[in-house]
């Protein structure tokens, strides 16, 4: 990028809370990429082990994780599987740890015709990141996945969607480091993350240049905004309910709903990690024996495919 979202060096200075200029974000407005007159929805797979996420941040040390059972290379198998007998293509957002430890699961990931897009290294939250070390793991994970999979790696998701109103300077050097697209802003209040004055829709955010962020989705209503993205939301709310947030956002907003889970969500037989929270263990735990059904029906009832082709004509060549 030409142009620092910030009016600092980002490569010297721990960036600070600033505030949102408006117009320092561009919104895209476009006619939605439709089959069978259906608007096609983007699928996509944050690949991570059970014991990797936020929840167990403070309980399992990042220098632990080679003790526990790994369980992510049969699930992410599963997904293929359940994707394949769909016929559904997706993009797996993969960590570096996994791509490292897992080289032949990226290279299946991409022969069966998926996008395989970055999650960073090891899960490290952006906001607890210098931009020099954003830039480093984020330069190093997409070395590793471009070289397993044979493929232009162009798509970042932020663990625990941490790009937010304190650290936007991460879009600058996502672009720099070649990266054409993120999807790590959730428009919401949430305790772990979210920037709810953020657009709710595909933006660039600094008006002018060519990468652009997709947002999560959600939608209005009884006065209150719906996350409808998947994730724990999708195991919480009843499936109906899920679906009809799904419509209303095509006909509300005419815009296809972006999509994500992890391989451990279809595995309810997971070890059990001990010392949790009851929140914690409330957000991991919550109806893992219901998602690979969920997830079955899900895209049986929607056109669904990967970020790059749903998105493709808002993407910089």
């Amino acid at each position: 990028m030409t142009a620092s979202l910030h009016a600092f060096s980002p490569s010297t200075v721990r960036p600070q809370a600033q505030p949102i200029d408006p117009a320092r974000f561009a919104p895209i407005v476009e006619a939605p990429r439709r089959e069978d007159a259906r608007i096609v929805n983007a699928m996509s797979v944050d690949v991570e082990d059970y014991f990797q996420v936020q929840a167990f941040a403070n309980t399992v040390a990042r220098d632990r994780w080679d003790e526990f059972e790994r369980r992510v290379e049969r699930n992410t198998d599963r997904v293929l599987q359940i994707f394949a007998d769909a016929r559904v293509a997706a993009t797996f957002f993969t960590l570096g740890w996994v791509a490292e430890r897992y080289p032949q699961l990226i290279r299946r990931i991409a022969d069966q015709g998926h996008e395989v897009a970055s999650h960073g290294w090891a899960h490290h939250l952006v906001t607890s990141q210098t931009p020099e070390e954003f830039r480093a793991d984020i330069r190093r994970t997409r070395a590793l996945l471009e070289d397993l999979s044979g493929q232009s790696v162009v798509g970042y998701r932020a663990a625990t969607f941490s790009i937010g109103r304190t650290n936007l300077w991460a879009f600058d050097v996502l672009a720099e480091e070649g990266y054409r697209y993120s999807s790590s802003i959730f428009p919401v209040h949430h305790d772990l993350y979210g920037m709810p004055e953020a657009p709710h829709g595909p933006f660039r955010p600094r008006a002018g240049e060519p990468f652009v962020e997709f947002p999560m989705c959600t939608v209005e209503a009884l006065g209150r905004t719906i996350p409808c993205s998947g994730g724990g939301y999708f195991r919480l709310m009843p499936y109906a309910a899920f679906r009809w947030a799904v419509k209303r956002l095509h006909a509300d907003a005419e815009r296809p709903c972006i999509f994500y889970f992890h391989p451990w969500e279809i595995d309810p037989g997971q070890p059990r990690v001990p010392g949790l929270s009851i929140k914690g263990r409330f957000r991991h735990y919550l109806n893992l024996d219901r998602m690979e059904p969920r997830l079955r029906r899900l895209l049986g009832d929607f056109r669904w495919d990967r970020m790059d082709r749903v998105f493709g004509s808002f993407l910089p060549h």
